[in-house]
């Protein structure tokens, strides 16, 4: 092989590398990406603040007591009455 032919294609080479280079210079120049990621400061979007805590009043306290009450006596009524439903059932 030539000696002239190998250094020209070394050149070509050469050449080929240094626009790749001048390319990635040219790149890496324009700096990071700009920002940081996340909610921007001083955003109209930051999260709203947290809702106040709701307290029951005494008298909700005793209305709701009562109802349960209520509730739990009816279910007391109507346990004897599926309890035997069941136990006929059972003797069938």
């Amino acid at each position: 092989m030539d000696v002239s032919k190998i250094i020209a294609e070394i050149d070509t080479q050469i050449a080929s590398l240094q626009t790749a280079r001048a390319a990635i210079v040219s790149l890496n120049a324009a700096g990071p990406v700009k920002g940081k990621r996340g909610r921007p400061k001083g955003s109209t979007n930051a999260p709203k603040a947290a809702k106040k805590k709701r307290n029951l009043t005494p008298e909700g306290r005793k209305r709701i007591a009562d109802a349960m009450k209520r509730r739990w006596a009816a279910q007391r009524k109507e346990t004897p009455k599926k309890e035997a439903a069941k136990k006929e059932a059972v003797k069938k």
